[in-house]
């Protein structure tokens, strides 16, 4: 995996309620909408390919995912 998918990997881990790590434990549906978040950043305004507004938005309907 490359350094920002183990970054987002990382935020996906689930955490005990002391904040520990759960051995193994990893949420895929938070890893997965933080994957899609990420793509529909490069898209959206002011990512690397800005403007993309309609993209963004079937991006966002497709997978389910809202603004941050």
């Amino acid at each position: 995996m490359n350094e920002r998918l183990m970054e987002l990997y990382d935020q996906a881990i689930i955490l005990e309620g002391n904040g520990d790590y759960v051995a193994g434990d990893l949420d895929p549906v938070k890893f997965a909408e933080l994957i899609v978040k990420e793509c529909i950043d490069i898209v959206g305004v002011g990512g690397e390919f800005a403007s993309r507004p309609k993209l963004v938005e079937k991006l966002q309907e497709h997978f389910g995912v809202e603004d941050d």
